[in-house]
């Protein structure tokens, strides 16, 4: 299994990058209720079991002193408009009282990291137009992001 990445240097603590594991549900679930996403453990370990068993899924977790502050969950997908795929960021936060601290964009870096390594040629990510949401899009532009696009949502 890999053992991640290592970080030395935010307020000097060992931190790591990893993939997510099993026994993050508990810490992921409560991720997914910042985000505004209402879950329970359980239903958290079905849907980790399911996108572990999707090699175009990939999620990584920021893990220090054995506590996870922040997540960034992915696909990598082809394209309709491109010869080359593209990577969409589907779920992604950092613990409330953890921001500013550059795990945000440690989180984003590996990330991109990881498409190109898949051979990517974009990431993209939605974000709500909620104003709560006003400052994520701030960092979003600050990493490099571009809002081009209006998305729609409708329930199947």
């Amino acid at each position: 299994m890999d053992q991640g990445l290592f970080f030395y240097g935010l307020e000097g603590e060992n931190c790591m990058i990893r993939d997510m594991q099993q026994g993050d549900a508990a810490e992921l679930t409560g991720l997914m209720g910042e985000l505004g996403y209402a879950t329970n453990v359980d239903q958290m370990t079905d849907r980790m079991k399911k996108i572990q068993l999707r090699e175009e899924y990939k999620t990584f977790v920021w893990e220090e002193d054995d506590r996870i502050h922040g997540m960034i969950g992915m696909t990598h997908s082809l394209a309709y408009h491109d010869d080359r795929s593209h990577i969409r960021v589907i779920a992604f936060i950092v613990r409330a009282g953890e921001r500013g601290r550059g795990i945000g964009k440690q989180l984003m870096q590996t990330a991109e990291n990881w498409g190109a390594e898949q051979g990517a040629g974009t990431i993209q990510l939605n974000s709500g137009n909620r104003e709560e949401r006003k400052r994520a899009h701030e960092i979003y532009r600050y990493y490099g992001f571009q809002g081009t696009a209006t998305g729609f949502y409708k329930k199947l």
